[in-house]
Formats: C-alpha cells, sequence, structure tokens
C-alpha cells in the first residue's frame, strides 16, 4: 500500500500501487548523467512499496484502505477521547495489525509473475480445509458472547474440542499453505483470509472469555483455561509469522530460540538453567501484560501509532522535500557537498521517521547518485548516507521507537530522554560530519555551485513548516503529554499544509491516515514478537542471573575498572542483537538482559538504557549484517558487506560517544551548565581529533605516527577529567608544532 502522489481524486484506492519487488526508488531530480543543471528534491516523502507489500485493486483495495482508515482513527479516538480498558486496547490494537498485516503481506517474496489456474484452485482448497475448522471456532466464540449471562461458564471439553483444537489445527493449514501455495500479486491470499479470521477468533475468545478479572489472574498459572491456552498458542503462532513476513526471519528466530529455552531450562547448566514450565503456563503468560502485551505493546499502542500518523501528516505536507532541499542550500556549495547534505537531511528527516534503513531510502535516492556525480566511490557514497541515516534514531524530539519504550521501562519521562539525547544525537552527527568533511579535504573534493542548488531565500520563506515540531517540542516542555503533544503536532501539520502548495484537503488527510495505518504494521509485529522475548526473560529469571553473572567477570577483574568491563560487554551484546534485527526489538532485549546489570553496578539508570539503545542503534552499520548499509548499497549499486564496512568506519567515531556520557555524565544534561558547556566543548574536539586520527588528515596530511597520537588525544579528552582533557591538548600541540617544522600537507578551504 502507497499514498497516493497528489492530493487529485484516484480511480483506484489508496492501497494500489504498482507492482515492483525490493524497496527500490527511482533517483529523485535526476534524469540523466550528464552535468548537474539543478538539484531540487522531489518525492522524498513518497513511501516506498515494501517487496512483500501486495498491490490491491478495485473493490478489495477500498476495503482494506477503509479498514487502515478506521485503524487509525479508532487509536486517535482512543488516545484522545474515550479510553479503553487497558487488555482490551492492547488486544485490539494487535488484532488490528494482524487484520491489516495479512490482507496486505504475502508469505513470499512478490515477484509479479502470473499464476497458473491450478496453483489458484490448490490455494482455494487448502485455505477451504483450513477455514472449516477456524469457522467453527469463530462461531463458537460467537454463540458464547451473545449468551453470556444465560448459561454456565464454558467448561474445559467445550475450549479444548469445540474451538482450541479447530482453531489451531486451521491456523497451522493456512500458515503453511501460504508458505507452498502461490496466488496473484493483486488479490489476498486464500490462506490469509483465513488467518485473519483465526486472528479475530482468537483475540474475540480472550476478549469475550477473559472479561472476568479472576479469569485474567488465572493466566499463566496452572488453573488457566485450555481455551485460554489454545487462544495465546493460535496469536503467538500469527504474531510470530506476521513478523517473519515484514521483518524478516531474524527476530523470529530469536523468539523460537527463546521459546524453547522456557521448556529446556532443566537440561541446561550453569546459570542458564531453570525448572522449566508447561505449554499451558508458559503460553497464557506469555499472551499477557508481561509478555505480548506488555511494555513493547503498550508502548506501539500509545506512543509510536501516535508517532507514525503525525510522520504520515508530515509527508502529505511535503516536509521531506523542504527538509533536504533546505539541507543542499546550506551546505550543497562546500567541499563533498552531496555528502555534507546527507549528514544534515538525515538528521532533519530522522526527526520524523526514526529509521535507519527508510532514512537512507527518502534522502539515499537523492543524495547517493550526487554523491557519485562529485567523484565519491559507490561504496563511500552508499556508508556516508547510512551512517547519516543512523543517527535519526536517537535524533530528539522523536527519535526512533526504542526510546519510548525506555519510557515505559525505566519511568523517566520522555522529555526528559529527549533532552538527555540531545548532546549524544549531536556528537553522532558531528563525528559522520568530520568524517566526511575530512575524506573530501584529502579527496580534494569540490561543492555543488550555488546556481545549481536550491535558492536559499526561497527556502527561509518555507521555514514555517518547522511549526509542527516546534509545536510538539513545545507542547513537551510545557508539561503536555506526550499523546496530547503529539495530537496538537498532528493538527499543526494539516494547518501549516494551507500555507504551503500541499495544502491538505478532506482527501489528503483521508490519504494520511490510511498510510499511517499501513506504516505502523511492522513495528506492530516487532513490538509484540519483541514482547514474547521480554516475556520469557521475565518468566525466567535468566535477566536477573545474567546481571549476577556480569556483575561477578566485572569484580574478578584486576586490569581494567569493572564498570568499564561491564559496558563493553554491554556495547557487544546490544551490536549483536541488533544485527539483522530492528532496533525496537534489539533494545527491548538488552535493556531486560543487560540494562539491569549496568544498575546493579551503580550505573545511573538514564546513563545504562541510554548506553544500549545508542549501541543497538548503531549496529545498523555494524557489519557483518547492517541493515542501513544493505539499503545504501541497494540505491548506490556497491556491494552489501563493502558498504558496510566502509559505513562503520565513517561511523567508527560515533563508537565512543556513549563512552564519552558515562564517563562524563554532563553530556546527558546532568550537572551544572558550565560543566555541561565544558564537556560538550571537549567532547566535540575529541571527536574532531579521532576523526582526523581515523582519515589521516589535520589541516593536512599527516604522517603515519602522528595518526596514533591524534587517536590518543582524542581518548584522553573524551573522558572529560581536567587533567586528561590537558595532557590531550598537550598531544596536539605536539602534533601541530612537528606538522609546522615538517611543513607536511596543504589545507584545503572548506
Amino acid at each position: 500500500m502507497n499514498r497516493p502522489t497528489d492530493s487529485h481524486d484516484s480511480a483506484e484506492p489508496p492501497v494500489s500501487h504498482p507492482s515492483h519487488a525490493g524497496n527500490e526508488r527511482v533517483p529523485l531530480a535526476l534524469e540523466s548523467e550528464g552535468p548537474i543543471e539543478q538539484v531540487m528534491a522531489q518525492g522524498v516523502d513518497e513511501e516506498p512499496t515494501p517487496g512483500y507489500q501486495r498491490t490491491l485493486l478495485g473493490t478489495v483495495g477500498w476495503v482494506v484502505s477503509g479498514f487502515s482508515l478506521a485503524y487509525a482513527v479508532f487509536h486517535l479516538i482512543c488516545l484522545n477521547v474515550y479510553p479503553l480498558e487497558t487488555w482490551n486496547y492492547r488486544m485490539l490494537h494487535v488484532m488490528g495489525a494482524l487484520i491489516l498485516g495479512f490482507a496486505l503481506s504475502s508469505a513470499t517474496t512478490l515477484t509479479g509473475r502470473e499464476v497458473g489456474a491450478g496453483q489458484r484452485r490448490l490455494g482455494w482448497i487448502v485455505a477451504a480445509v483450513a477455514a472449516a475448522p477456524v469457522l467453527y471456532a469463530l462461531v463458537q466464540v460467537g454463540i458464547y458472547w451473545q449468551s453470556i449471562g444465560a448459561r454456565p461458564p464454558m467448561t474445559p471439553a467445550w475450549e479444548t474440542y469445540h474451538f482450541g483444537i479447530p482453531l489451531l489445527v486451521g491456523t497451522v493449514v493456512a500458515i503453511l499453505g501460504g508458505w507452498f501455495v502461490r496466488a496473484p500479486d493483486d488479490r489476498i491470499h486464500p490462506c490469509d483470509l483465513v488467518l485473519i479470521l483465526a486472528a479475530i477468533a482468537s483475540s474475540g475468545f480472550m476478549l469475550v472469555a477473559l472479561e472476568g478479572y479472576a479469569m485474567r489472574m488465572r493466566a499463566g498459572t496452572p488453573f488457566a483455561s485450555p481455551g485460554n491456552m489454545y487462544a495465546a498458542i493460535a496469536s503467538v503462532a500469527l504474531v510470530c509469522e506476521l513478523t517473519r513476513r515484514v521483518a524478516g526471519l531474524a527476530l523470529v528466530i530469536i523468539a523460537g530460540v527463546f521459546v524453547l529455552y522456557s521448556f529446556g531450562g532443566p537440561y541446561l547448566p550453569g546459570f542458564l538453567a531453570h525448572s522449566g514450565f508447561s505449554i499451558s503456563r508458559f503460553f497464557t503468560y506469555i499472551y499477557t501484560d508481561n509478555g505480548i502485551l506488555g511494555a513493547t505493546t503498550a508502548v506501539s499502542s500509545t506512543y509510536i501509532i501516535l508517532f507514525i500518523i503525525f510522520a504520515a501528516f508530515l509527508q502529505a505536507s511535503k516536509v521531506g522535500d523542504f527538509f533536504v532541499n533546505f539541507a543542499f542550500s546550506l551546505a550543497g556549495q562546500r567541499r563533498g557537498g552531496p555528502a555534507k547534505v546527507a549528514v544534515f537531511a538525515s538528521g532533519l528527516m530522522g526527526m520524523i521517521n526514526g529509521t535507519s534503513a527508510g532514512n537512507v531510502v527518502a534522502t539515499g535516492s537523492l543524495t547517493i547518485p550526487l554523491m557519485k556525480r562529485v567523484g565519491y566511490p559507490a561504496k563511500t557514497a552508499g556508508a556516508v548516507e547510512a551512517a547519516a541515516s543512523t543517527g535519526g534514531q536517537i535524533m530528539p524530539p522523536i527519535m526512533g521507537a526504542g526510546a519510548f519504550i525506555m519510557a515505559e521501562v525505566t519511568g523517566i519521562p520522555y522529555t526528559d530522554i529527549a533532552i538527555a539525547a540531545i548532546i549524544p544525537s549531536v556528537l553522532y552527527f558531528a563525528s559522520v560530519l568530520f568524517m566526511v568533511d575530512l575524506a573530501a579535504a584529502k579527496l580534494g573534493m569540490k561543492g555543488i555551485p550555488r546556481s545549481q542548488l536550491p535558492d536559499l531565500s526561497k527556502m527561509l520563506r518555507q521555514v514555517h513548516l518547522f511549526t509542527p515540531i516546534i509545536i510538539l517540542i513545545a507542547a513537551l516542555f510545557m508539561g503536555y503529554s506526550v499523546i496530547r503533544a503529539g495530537t496538537l503536532a498532528t493538527v499543526a501539520a494539516v494547518v501549516v499544509s494551507w500555507l504551503s502548495p500541499h495544502a491538505m484537503g478532506p482527501r489528503a488527510i483521508l490519504r494520511a491516515l490510511v498510510l499511517s495505518g499501513t506504516m505502523s504494521i511492522q513495528i506492530i509485529a516487532v513490538c509484540a514478537c519483541a514482547g514474547i522475548i521480554v516475556g520469557v526473560i521475565a518468566l525466567t529469571g535468566v535477566g536477573a542471573r545474567f546481571s549476577s553473572l556480569l556483575l561477578q567477570i566485572a569484580a574478578s577483574s584486576t586490569i581494567i575498572d569493572g564498570q568499564l568491563l561491564a559496558l563493553f560487554f554491554a556495547m557487544l551484546i546490544s551490536i549483536i542483537l541488533g544485527m539483522g534485527m530492528p532496533t525496537t526489538a534489539a533494545y527491548a532485549i538488552a535493556a531486560s538482559v543487560v540494562a539491569p546489570g549496568l544498575i546493579a553496578m551503580e550505573i545511573d539508570p538514564l546513563t545504562a538504557h541510554f548506553f544500549v539503545f545508542y549501541y543497538a542503534v548503531v549496529s545498523a552499520i555494524t557489519p557483518p549484517v547492517a541493515l542501513a548499509g544493505y539499503a545504501a548499497a541497494a540505491i548506490s549499486g556497491s556491494g552489501p558487506m563493502e558498504t558496510s564496512v566502509a559505513s562503520f568506519r565513517m561511523g567508527l567515531a560515533a563508537f565512543i560517544v556513549p563512552f564519552m556520557f558515562f564517563y562524563s555524565p554532563a553530556l546527558l544534561m546532568e550537572g551544572d551548565w558550565l560543566v555541561i558547556l565544558r564537556s560538550v566543548l571537549t567532547a566535540t574536539i575529541g571527536v574532531y581529533l579521532l576523526a582526523a586520527g581515523l582519515q589521516g588528515w589535520f589541516f593536512g596530511h599527516i604522517s603515519t605516527w602522528m595518526k596514533p597520537l591524534l587517536i590518543l588525544a582524542a581518548l584522553l579528552m573524551i573522558e572529560g577529567g581536567i587533567t586528561t582533557d590537558l595532557i590531550g591538548a598537550a598531544i596536539v600541540g605536539v602534533v601541530v608544532l612537528a606538522r609546522f617544522m615538517t611543513g607536511r600537507g596543504t589545507a584545503h578551504a572548506g
């Protein structure tokens, strides 16, 4: 499903979009490989159609669009006007995502090939076999719902044979049918229709049968009802299948390992051992507010869905085009201009989308071809965009979804987290900018002539497009809740659009709501699947035992400071968890396993959680599985692995930033303002020196022996103490003096 590119009437429903494989996008505003005549971003806000997403036409397309619209409106009403009871609201939130997800996402990659009549008939036959028991179970739930109060409670036999087993059998057959039987790309697979019914049946049972407080209290205990168990198993299977479709196998495999761990605990050695759990107790526990309906879904059903709606409205008003053009007008003429534009534009876009790969696709489709045109190798162009786009998830005010989970888990107000993120995010982008600038200086890169760039004066006349973000920030600092602030900012996006050429009328508003519904599918599925892992960690207590092990390792170290050693392990674990996984899931797991151990070592909770969150973010550019690097490679035409390695090197200076705010809490806005200013100054200088040492350029080419000296000076200034700052400054003085005496290098003007 994709949003139309204009506000005019469309002959097709909003879900329709030309089918294509993957996330490929045509380079924006670049029609030929000749001289660059005029750089102007157009279409940055267009949401690319994922390779798994169907093209739905005609009546089916309109129906799915209508459901997506209703899904978004449902959340707006519940969040602002008529709140529902927590469990019911979260169940409906997940159920709606499952319905919309199975309607739009294919079980296999779409190829555009014709499907034979035999395959179509087979699909309907398999679906009919699966639908019979699922429909029977759904009818039984409906009958029970209609007769509440008129007959005794359900018996275990009824729950097992008239609901549970039929539901589970039909669900499994439908999932397998989607895997092995193809259907046309422009139609909903018959087996997916069955999965939609299964989602309604399983969620409907829990909404009806678990309505009483006593019934809910039995969930996760030996007294849980059989129907609850079967509904939970089916729901977990549906969540994992949807996650596999929209986010890949990595998270599903890890969730599966954790599920197996719950049953294999009695056979494991050491701190991994536990007494094990029955199938009933495990699954009924997982589908409560301790697991799938817990912190991750609490965040996706409130903050995340609201800010997805906000982002959809900003995209509809073409704010993304303005951000990129504004960045070009500011930095395009500097040396290596397109690369610096990638840094600025990705920072601005990160404020509204908060995803690494999405940021790469949005801005990189313009900046990467331009970088190649001014002389950057393909892998370097992709690496710059990947490194720059990754920082969007730590850029306030919206940041990535993980920041909202951090607020939910720690109890720290989101405004405090956003404030704490300001300096680390600036340091991140500064480190990438320094790497880009020094590389451009070393290679003698030029910028784009001012005559070929957007007119800065015209861009400044459109600064009112920043108003929704300013209102969001102002509302948060005025004490409004995150939900109220996000709602006000969304309304502001509509009003501000009336002052631009892309005024949002009723049709555009409806399309934005439709888009927001479909944009939310992936993150909701990821949050629900991550909830399985978080639930296992809580149920088995492995998180607490891991924290104890971390404490023992740190305490036994006689050479390295215990806290530093623990932070190093936390860094490795967060990066490994983030390889191939969405940041949200990686952080949720690390926050459950690693962060408690850091806090037990008397590390400040905000520092501990922000530390693991930061490394979960930068895992997007860490080989061998670097999602942002892979996305950039697809645009630049370079190899995925070489682009990932180059992006890791480009962002290497940023990998030291979390250790900076550990040693200097002032970088998280904690302490006196003078201390904060000094820490920011020395940290910025340290990041610059680190980039200079890595690039081998410090106001000109430097000798090999000078590189480690600059890196050492950078680390000393990063540490945050006055003594280390002075020593670092002295080392820099030695390097400068040596350069002056040898007369090496020639500085290029920026």
